[in-house]
């Protein structure tokens, strides 16, 4: 048995390993000098007078150049990116940053690159094994660590750069995450790949995470088809109702999403044009369900909203100061 599974990661890997790529990170020589105030070796400092300050992964998931990473690699918008992939560099565009997800979109030009096809993450199972492939450049390329789905849907919070990044239905796994695996793929012994690498616990031994590639699914389409991300939105401000806050402000409710009355002109709680506009809420209402799934901390409104589509009919729970009322909107 050890054998066979051990012929299987050698076959997965042989299949996934070329399709991965290495995301490196440049930044003008007199903006890091502002950012960090210490002097900068000439012989880091490249013809354009660009200093490359990190490398992380990526993969493709067409043949056409399009590849998935994460948000956080590529979230400075004041540096510049590049992909390389087989020794060669090619210059990138970020099609999509998406900070719900954690999940960037890039594209590359040219055509007949290996690629990564999609397994169904939510079909995963305790004790499944996987792979994580990294691709950092400069040291450690072709990283492969094996290990096992040690958890699913959870949720976790994370430092990024100066933010606490919220993440949600995310893999765990006891395979070895580091920051050069960072927006690598997490692959099944079939090759294909079943989510993105992107955190790790320190100071904890054998626990990182992945976001499910199911997630990544609807990005993809989105962007081929309209070539941008259509995330349904509600149009509304809120702030969401726990215990504490229902106590401070006497809400007949301790969950919910209360839509915020207007503080700065032009900032109030309904968008304009948006659906909660056209669906008659208002300032003050206070959202409780989206097809009768409660909206919580743990459950919170963008949360629930990333299940949905543009064009789907939902159902909406709310309360308006009097009495709990009901009304089925479409998404756009």
């Amino acid at each position: 048995m050890f054998f066979l599974e051990s012929d299987q990661t050698i076959k997965a890997v042989k299949t996934a390993t070329p399709s991965v790529v290495a995301v490196l990170m440049s930044k003008e020589l007199s903006k890091i000098k502002k950012e960090i105030r210490v002097n900068i070796a000439r012989s880091l400092v490249d013809e354009k007078g660009m200093v490359k300050i990190g490398g992380c992964s990526g993969f493709f998931v067409s043949h056409d150049g399009y590849i998935l990473t994460n948000r956080h690699i590529v979230e400075d918008e004041d540096a510049s990116y590049a992909v390389v992939w087989q020794n060669k560099t090619f210059s990138c565009q970020i099609l999509v940053r998406d900070k719900i997800t954690d999940i960037a979109v890039l594209k590359i030009d040219g055509d007949n690159f290996p690629y990564l096809k999609f397994a169904n993450s939510s079909q995963l199972k305790l004790g499944q094994t996987v792979v994580a492939i990294g691709n950092a450049l400069g040291e450690f390329q072709n990283t492969v660590s094996r290990g096992i789905v040690s958890g699913l849907s959870r949720d976790i919070k994370t430092e990024i750069g100066d933010d606490i990044q919220e993440f949600f239905g995310l893999i765990q796994t006891d395979a070895a995450i580091n920051p050069g695996n960072s927006g690598g793929p997490l692959i099944n012994l079939s090759g294909k790949v079943i989510g993105i690498c992107t955190a790790v616990v320190l100071g904890v031994e054998n626990i990182g995470f992945a976001i499910p590639v199911n997630q990544a699914k609807s990005i993809l389409e989105d962007i081929k088809k309209y070539g941008k991300l259509c995330r349904p939105s509600l149009g509304v401000r809120y702030f969401l109702i726990d215990e504490e806050m229902q106590k401070l402000h006497h809400f007949s409710f301790n969950y919910g999403a209360f839509i915020i009355h207007e503080t700065i002109p032009g900032r109030g709680g309904i968008v304009s044009g948006g659906v909660a506009e056209k669906a008659g809420l208002k300032e003050g209402d206070i959202i409780l369900e989206i097809n009768e799934e409660k909206i919580t901390k743990q459950f919170h409104l963008s949360r629930i909203l990333a299940q949905y589509k543009i064009g789907d009919v939902i159902k909406i729970t709310y309360w308006n100061k009097k009495e709990k009322k009901e009304i089925d909107v479409k998404l756009f």
